[in-house]
């Protein structure tokens, strides 16, 4: 089998290449000694297995994560190499790509993004860079597939001995040549190297590459090990940059073609004059996040729910109860099934279009390139707190789901910053949480829903940022990481990368459902309808009645007079998705409307909105705290989460409540 090994920096569209090239994928496992999973697929109608690494600047990482790219190099032994580049920043780009060269496997390189290139008024002669480089070169356009085809057909039907098999050689200066040569010469001698990948080592060594150098430790490469103080006092990782930045200028000037259109001043730095304003960046930054909610539940979302939660409360919910009398089912059964199914489960089914609007939304701005510059304007604040953009982008992510958010914590080189990173996550506002929001927005603040909610959003980004500044002083967090985050360049939004990027985020919710939200509604339904003396038909003897009315003095206090809620929060540390279908059925109701017209009885405005902050910060789901320990290493640090949370959850609703009922 040939294997292709697809490497580039992030965000040139590497992983769409490889969906577009392959016929699946799976992840196999994890790469020995990281978290990052494998990803690998066969290119569609062959037996070519292609080999997705994780993005990387340069082979010498920063994070373990990163460390994968070059380990695989060390290790296995690809039949080629597919080196995606963004063609809008080749200059950078190629720096990886000459290390890559260097390597000495044959490689192939997609310019991707090639509409970009030519919408900026610039052209590159592919001849010009394929005889420069050494290698085949072809242009794509992944988000389009355009050169997707043709793509395949090289990696497939290309012969390897067509492909340039040696490794390219830079002019690096006289000092550095003798040193890689007299190295090489060494290791070939005396390991039985290949001369290419002896050649590889010892410039990615003398460039004091970490990995490599703790390769040549490990297998005591003496050749390399006895020069170490000789090559740290030149400095010739220094030169070796400067050598092959000038050979990237001098080969982009050679193959260099201005278009005629190049007088027209690109959108992208248009939007970017405001929208990336040291001033104006984050007003812009709350606008769009504003209108992103009045979409979500003032515009679409709502109205939308309303008709399906009409549907599911009313002729499903009739016609289940009718069909189960028809046919003799039992009280016990079709009280399960219409009180506990239909009520629970159709009760959050409900708040898809929310949740659908939402993602749509966060999937529109992702493919328009915003997200890149919300993560630049942050970053601002970040420093304030002594992290960076860097740690702001798993927040965004935990927008979705916080589990996803602290797995994208990986990303941050520094173990302190990574922590805090971690233990920060669970305080931003999961999707999982929107079902309930939904409800007491509308019960309570119909006319300034999204303005609620973005202020609930909103606050989960200042406790987090708060916490981030208490951790740096107490972990005594001084060395920060660089924050390199790449822009590209603004798209028109494509409504099917929409509608994957909302069905990928969405989906989770669709199969918590028929899953975890299924069995929170029946445990919390056997709950309602059981009691210490068997089957009881007064909810006032439940199971769930005694545990809430027990610890209704502690939650007094901050609102939450109703035993109701109280159980509904305790089955919250499940899954916060099963929070409202709790309350479904400890309310006995199928309705949206008839549940909020409850609400109206047992809360004001001031302990509903203590009541959505308590939500918001209280215990994590148990799939978070799971993530928590396994990213941590650390059972400790899941515990801390545990309690910590819902010290500050009880501590601010305490705050607002008793603040609250004093002013209004």
């Amino acid at each position: 089998m040939t294997t292709v090994a697809l490497m580039g920096n992030p965000n040139t569209g590497k992983t769409t290449i490889f969906n577009q090239i392959t016929d699946s994928y799976a992840y196999v496992g994890n790469w020995t000694g990281v978290t990052v999973e494998k990803k690998m697929g066969t290119i569609k109608h062959s037996d070519v297995m292609v080999t997705d690494l994780p993005g990387v600047y340069s082979l010498n990482p920063l994070t373990k994560d990163e460390s994968v790219a070059i380990n695989y190099l060390l290790t296995d032994d690809a039949d080629l190499i597919l080196n995606v580049t963004n063609a809008g920043q080749l200059k950078r780009n190629l720096l990886l790509s000459i290390e890559l060269l260097e390597y000495g496997t044959p490689v192939i390189i997609a310019l991707n993004m090639i509409d970009d290139l030519k919408r900026s008024g610039i052209y590159y002669d592919i001849d010009t860079l394929s005889d420069r480089l050494g290698c085949h070169i072809e242009t794509t356009n992944a988000r389009n597939k355009d050169g997707i085809k043709q793509l395949r057909e090289e990696l497939l039907n290309i012969p390897h001995d067509k492909i340039p098999q040696g490794p390219l050689e830079l002019d690096y200066p006289f000092m550095i040549k003798q040193a890689i040569r007299q190295a090489s010469e060494k290791l070939i001698a005396d390991f039985d190297m290949k001369e290419s990948f002896a050649r590889w080592i010892a410039i990615q060594y003398i460039d004091k590459n970490k990995s490599i150098r703790k390769y040549a430790l490990h297998n005591n490469l003496t050749p390399l090990l006895s020069q170490k103080d000789y090559y740290d006092a030149q400095n010739f990782e220094d030169k070796i940059f400067k050598t092959r930045l000038n050979f990237i200028d001098s080969t982009l000037a050679e193959a260099k073609n201005n278009l005629s259109d190049t007088k027209n001043i690109e959108m992208t730095s248009r939007i970017d004059k405001f929208v990336t304003n040291p001033i104006l960046g984050l007003p812009i930054f709350i606008a769009i996040f504003y209108l992103m909610f009045k979409i979500s539940f003032d515009w679409i979302g709502t109205p939308l729910s309303n008709q399906l939660d009409a549907l599911l409360s009313g002729p499903i919910s009739s016609f289940a109860n009718q069909f189960l009398t028809s046919i003799g089912a039992m009280d016990f059964l079709r009280s399960l099934i219409v009180d506990g199914v239909i009520a629970g489960v159709g009760g959050v089914l409900t708040f898809i279009p929310q949740i659908f609007a939402l993602f749509a939304c966060i999937s529109l701005l992702e493919d328009s390139g915003y997200m890149a510059r919300a993560a630049l304007v942050t970053d601002r604040i970040m420093e304030m707190i002594g992290l960076n953009g860097k740690a702001f982008i798993p927040l965004i992510i935990g927008f979705g789901c916080n589990v996803t958010g602290i797995m994208a914590a990986r990303t941050i080189e520094q173990p302190k910053e990574r922590l805090i990173t971690t233990l920060i996550s669970p305080f931003m506002s999961c999707s999982a949480r929107l079902p309930i929001y939904s409800l007491f927005v509308a019960a309570f603040f119909p006319r300034n829903q999204a303005l609620v909610v973005l202020s609930i959003y909103f606050l989960g980004i200042a406790v987090a940022l708060g916490m981030a500044k208490f951790y740096q002083l107490v972990f005594h967090v001084k060395d920060s990481t660089v924050f390199i985050v790449e822009l590209p360049k603004y798209h028109i939004p494509r409504l099917d990368i929409i509608w994957r990027g909302t069905w990928d985020k969405s989906k989770g919710f669709v199969k918590k459902a028929g899953t975890v939200i299924f069995a929170g509604t029946v445990l919390i339904w056997l709950l309602s309808n059981f009691g210490p003396t068997g089957f009881i038909t007064n909810i006032d003897h439940s199971f769930s009645a005694l545990l809430g009315k027990v610890m209704l003095p502690v939650f007094a206090p901050i609102g939450i007079t109703s035993w109701e809620a109280i159980s509904a929060l305790f089955t919250g540390i499940l899954a916060k998705e099963v929070i409202s279908s709790s309350m479904m059925v400890l309310f006995h109701t199928t309705s949206q409307t008839a549940l909020i017209a409850t609400f109206g009885q047992m809360f004001t405005p001031v302990s509903a909105y203590a009541l959505l902050v308590f939500i918001l910060l209280y215990v994590p789901c148990f799939a978070t705290i799971g993530t928590i320990k396994s990213e941590t290493g650390s059972t400790k640090w899941a515990i801390y989460s545990i309690f910590s949370s819902l010290f500050i959850a009880y501590t601010l609703s305490f705050i607002i409540f008793q603040i609250g009922s004093l002013l209004f």
